[in-house]
């Protein structure tokens, strides 16, 4: 799933959610404005005495013989993190290996980040933050084959998920684009919990899943059911009831799940069967 290391890794456009604090030039609309950037609007020139900025046109046309001013608004640079779940239930594999998709997602944000100058960090969480998987937020370009390879090779065997609500103590400063990437089979207080821990940063939930646990059962069958995190096996026979009933408890988590990102901002977006940077785009543009 992911990229060759000697090939680019495919671009997914971004943007925060209203406009960002900060001085570092980048490329998204800031909340300053000054002489440099892109034309905002015309101010008198008492508001913003820079005589390098009269707009001749404008102050010859004002009927109140005021002077006017070109504003411009900033472009600033912003930090973008990955924030990954390392408990075992993401070691599930059906029609993908959840980790290959992870490694593919974050590849590619860490390469599209930096190609346009902003910073991008990775932080891996389970019972705790794994420092073996923790990486500043940087705008070097490190290769992002090898920030994809070094996620594929990771071990998620966490059997605890408490660490994602301390993640956010590593987020200082200003706010930041924060994507909490997992499958989010967690109680529903810790999602709240962790939503609410991050609620100052542009959050964009990536739930993974995968047609195996819901519409892809067997109408009957005997199943053996594998708990990766410590709970056990266990045989169940599958039938039409307790599919449909299966069914709808996974949709009344994912809605439970989808309610709780609202709140705090975006809604999640579905990772499942193969990476499409094109499908992340629409999401994050159109959100």
């Amino acid at each position: 799933m992911t990229a060759p290391m000697n090939e680019p890794m495919p671009d997914i456009v971004y943007g925060p959610r209203g406009r960002s604090a900060g001085t570092a030039l980048g490329t998204h609309r800031g909340r300053d404005a000054g002489g440099l950037g892109t034309f905002r609007d015309q101010v008198p020139f008492l508001r913003m005495p820079d005589a390098r900025r009269i707009d001749l046109r404008a102050t010859l046309r004002d009927p109140f013989e005021g002077t006017c001013v070109r504003r411009f608004e900033s472009r600033t640079a912003i930090e973008v993190w990955a924030l990954v779940d390392l408990t075992a239930s993401m070691r599930f594999c059906g029609e993908a290996d959840r980790m290959d998709l992870v490694a593919a997602l974050c590849g590619s944000l860490a390469a599209s980040a930096t190609r346009i100058g902003d910073a991008f960090g990775l932080i891996g969480v389970d019972a705790d933050v794994r420092e073996d998987l923790f990486l500043p937020a940087s705008r070097w370009r490190v290769p992002a084959g090898d920030i994809a390879e070094r996620l594929s090779r990771t071990r998620a065997t966490g059997t605890r998920a408490d660490g994602m609500a301390l993640a956010g103590q590593h987020l200082v400063g200003r706010p930041k684009v924060v994507f909490v990437i997992s499958d989010f089979r967690w109680p529903e207080a810790l999602i709240g919990e962790v939503f609410a821990s991050l609620s100052r940063h542009d959050i964009v939930p990536v739930v993974l899943e995968d047609a195996v646990e819901t519409e892809a059962l067997p109408a009957w069958g005997l199943m053996e059911l594998d708990d990766l995190e410590g709970a056990g096996r266990r045989v169940v026979f599958m039938r039409p009831a307790l599919r449909r009933r299966w069914i709808a408890r996974e949709a009344a988590r994912v809605e439970s799940l989808r309610r709780i990102a609202t709140t705090h901002g975006r809604p999640p977006f579905r990772l499942a069967g193969r990476f499409d940077p094109e499908a992340v785009t629409r999401h994050l543009l159109g959100t």
